[in-house]
């Protein structure tokens, strides 16, 4: 089921009315709601997925309840181990086995050695990296004595299958989301018109921005050995919005809708196209993932405390494990790599933290210097982004190659004028509203005729502009 679908048109305010008008007397028939609504939602895909995250979460529901119990540091270890095995290995062979296999006997090939395997038709089920992360969080954080481990199982099946961000984000921590479920909740008008106001921008971003900019980056993607250099510089540049759009879109919906229900989940993206740095970027690009490699991964490696070595392995380590998180090709490892080698020169001359305030505050325009800082770090991102877009190494690489020969200065072949005249107004939003926490959370100085004349815009907008429909780019993660 869609965010953007008429099935979800049907089932959120169902389940709203539901929510808040049979059953907000009771907390547990409430969560239970919350459980149910989000099974019937997930299964939407695919009904015998279902039993793989009711698996996973009974079984660190139970290891949970068992850490809190044992004293021996070496159990208690085990039981941290035995989840961490169980959860990354339904994960490693949903989504990676077949990629494994391939990789072996490319490499048997190499040495000009046959060797036969077998592959097999693996269906990914829908967010399977997503839960296991979160429900991963639990455990580890239960270990750690961070956290109490619960004792209402309703309560934490709701958190780990909780429908807003459950497909693609974001990744919410136990200490975060499960305590909320604990609490009795009352409907808050503000919040609510707060959050209906996030799920129009995530809808405008979705259909607007990144359905559109999908149509003409797949046309040049798909077709990249035909055109020039210039057009596949327009390629590599609606790729970088459509997922933008795309993913900051969906997280946007998944907020908004978590505050129709009393929820508040983390953000996870802030205005990342306007940083200065790499290191800047990924403070504001996919917030919840890289904060969960820095506390589970990074820092239990040591992080950037020790010698040269080992911050230019932990390094290295940290983003190509987020590439690979992204999915079972080698064009996903080449794009952490390079986004590894991005951050190191500042990482190892200390000046990964030195643009932590937001760029040109209190001023319409940005400082020369910080223009050309922001076009640079837009300009090897977009250069990255073509790794993450292609289907194999060498189609990413004859993709550069050709975008960088003469042709690049040649006059575009395909410009869809109306495009770009969007992607510009879009930027152009986000730039006012860069200091809120949210671009649309800007127009509350408005009066109330002025904001609903921009809602009712929006809404036309995407009545105007809706693109060809596309599946979420982050599901198929």
């Amino acid at each position: 089921m869609y965010f953007n679908s008429f099935e979800f048109l049907v089932f959120l305010p169902s389940v709203f009315i539901v929510y808040w008008f049979i059953v907000n007397r009771n907390l547990n028939i409430q969560n239970l709601l919350v459980v149910f609504a989000s099974y019937l939602f997930y299964g939407w895909w695919d009904w015998r997925f279902l039993s793989l995250i009711i698996f996973s979460s009974l079984l660190d529901y139970s290891i949970g309840l068992k850490l809190k119990k044992e004293e021996k540091q070496s159990k208690r270890k085990m039981l941290l181990w035995l989840s961490i095995f169980v959860n990354l290995g339904f994960l490693g062979f949903f989504k990676y086995y077949n990629f494994f296999i391939d990789s072996f006997i490319n490499t048997f090939k190499f040495f000009d050695a046959e060797i036969k395997f077998n592959t097999l038709n693996i269906i990914l089920p829908v967010g399977i990296s997503f839960y296991t992360f979160q429900t991963l969080s639990y455990t580890i954080d239960v270990y750690k004595k961070k956290l109490e481990p619960t004792q209402n199982l309703i309560s934490f099946l709701a958190f780990v299958s909780f429908f807003p961000q459950l497909v693609a984000g974001p990744i919410e921590r136990a200490t975060n989301l499960l305590p909320q479920f604990y609490k009795k909740r009352t409907f808050n008008y503000m919040s609510a018109v707060d959050g209906c106001r996030q799920i129009l921008w995530g809808l405008f971003k979705k259909i607007v921005i990144a359905d559109n900019c999908a149509k003409y980056a797949n046309l040049i993607f798909n077709d990249y050995e035909n055109y020039s250099g210039s057009v596949l510089f327009m390629g590599a540049f609606f790729f970088a919005f459509q997922i933008y759009g795309d993913f900051s879109g969906y997280s946007d919906i998944a907020i908004g809708v978590s505050r129709l229900f009393g929820f508040n989940l983390k953000r996870n993206f802030a205005f990342p196209y306007f940083s200065r740095d790499i290191a800047e970027f990924w403070r504001r690009w996919h917030i919840s993932l890289s904060t969960w490699f820095r506390d589970y991964l990074y820092i239990p490696l040591g992080g950037s405390r020790g010698g040269l070595w080992m911050k230019i392995r932990n390094t290295l380590i940290i983003f190509m494990v987020s590439g690979f998180w992204h999915g079972a090709n080698w064009t996903f490892v080449i794009w952490g790599f390079l986004n590894a080698l991005y951050f190191l020169p500042l990482l190892l001359t200390n000046r990964n933290r030195i643009n932590t305030d937001i760029i040109a505050q209190g001023y319409y325009f940005p400082k020369i210097k910080e223009f050309f800082q922001m076009m640079i770090t837009f300009f090897i991102t977009l250069i990255a982004w073509v790794f993450f877009r292609s289907n194999s190494v060498e189609q990413a690489f004859y993709f550069l190659g050709h975008m960088f020969s003469k042709s690049l200065f040649s006059i575009p072949e395909i410009f869809p004028i109306h495009i770009v005249f969007l992607v510009v107004i879009f930027v152009i939003t986000e730039w006012l509203g860069r200091t809120g926490e949210y671009a649309i959370d800007r127009i509350d100085f408005l009066n109330r005729p002025i904001r609903w004349s921009l809602y009712i815009i929006l809404i036309l907008l995407m009545f105007k502009f809706t693109g060809e429909e596309q599946a979420f780019i982050y599901f198929q993660f």
